[in-house]
């Protein structure tokens, strides 16, 4: 197959991660890097081999496709013209501020007949591969994701910048619609929350606890999800997933661990319990790069006119989730100021 001819628009971190990606892959032929700003811009060019130009408009007619990594403000903006202009695209998460936005984009997208595809790429990391059908049909799930503070996407809080991963991977792990959200948040640094816990209650029962935080001391990416089956816990950082699969015995509540005698649970307590009874089996997937495997997905997308593993409409369904925790939040902020001029 022709390789796709991109161009890659926003010259920072996250557009040097892709730009630098798609200038060494066979499916693509990166045409261009534009940004705004010249010397971050012709740096990112010359490394890659390709054009540094202000606007993407100046190679319009001579690419298939964008990779759109520009601030969250601006992608309703950058996206449109560019679904006007029949390209595919692949912008970064969030896909919009707001879900309205990212509606008009969708049903712009299925006008023209082109790719729109959402750059949430935890659905690419390893470890939620390794864990494959364990973590279907959950009944609870619990994220944290928490991170210091870059002084990047200070347009946005930390709904939309940390937890819009985990929102977008719950509301396919769930498959179900939501009913209930309750959130909190916090400012601490700027102007946007900077730490927020959320609760998700679908309507399939299924309940989600969601905190992440961008003013914490330490790194994490991890989820823990439960189902009827056992439970997985999943390491985004490492890459790494362990699931605790309970015996046939206990899933059918034959297993009473209080008539077991005294030298048997002393076996268990010492270390038998999770080798015997409930069975931890540690999944250390290849290491990949899951931005490589996004832009790949992407790339299959165009070319097989296949689906997308996270085509626009599951980009506007985070963000419409991320809009009620956001709402959630500021009613709760209300109540709060309320209650502290009542004292």
């Amino acid at each position: 197959m022709k390789p796709v001819r991109l161009a890659v628009i926003g010259a920072g971190k996250l557009g040097g991660y892709h730009a630098n990606l798609a200038a060494k892959l066979e499916a693509f032929d990166l045409v261009a890097v534009a940004d705004p700003h010249p010397v971050s811009c012709e740096k990112l060019a010359a490394k890659t081999g390709s054009h540094a130009v202000a606007k993407v408009e100046e190679v319009l007619d001579r690419i298939d496709a964008a990779v759109v990594a520009t601030p969250t403000a601006t992608h309703y903006d950058v996206v449109t013209g560019l679904l006007a202009a029949g390209k595919h695209v692949l912008v970064e998460k969030p896909i919009t501020p707001a879900a309205a936005e990212a509606t008009k984009l969708v049903a712009a997208a299925d006008r023209a007949g082109v790719v729109l595809q959402v750059g949430h790429v935890e659905r690419f990391s390893p470890a939620l591969v390794a864990a494959g059908d364990a973590v279907k049909q959950p009944r609870f799930i619990r994220s944290e994701r928490t991170s210091g503070y870059t002084f990047r996407s200070t347009d946005i809080g930390a709904v939309l910048d940390l937890m819009i991963h985990d929102i977008d991977l719950v509301l396919s792990l769930a498959d179900s619609e939501v009913v209930e959200v309750w959130a909190t948040g916090l400012s601490v640094l700027g102007g946007h929350e900077d730490m927020a816990s959320a609760r998700l209650v679908f309507a399939n029962g299924c309940v989600a606890d969601l905190t992440a935080s961008r003013v914490s001391y330490e790194l994490r990416r991890t989820m823990q999800v439960v189902t009827a089956r056992g439970f997985t816990a999943i390491d985004f950082a490492t890459g790494k997933a362990t699931t605790v699969s309970p015996t046939h015995e206990v899933l059918r509540g034959e297993f009473n661990g209080e008539s077991l005698p005294a030298e048997r649970k002393a076996e268990l307590f010492a270390g038998k319990l999770f080798e015997e009874v409930l069975v931890k089996t540690q999944h250390e997937a290849p290491p990949v790069n899951a931005i490589e495997l996004e832009l790949l997905d992407f790339a299959t997308a165009i070319q097989t006119g296949a689906k997308p593993r996270v085509p626009g409409a599951a980009g506007r369904d985070a963000v419409a989730v991320a809009e009620r925790i956001l709402a959630s939040i500021a009613r709760n902020a209300s109540v709060e100021r309320t209650l502290h001029r009542a004292a």
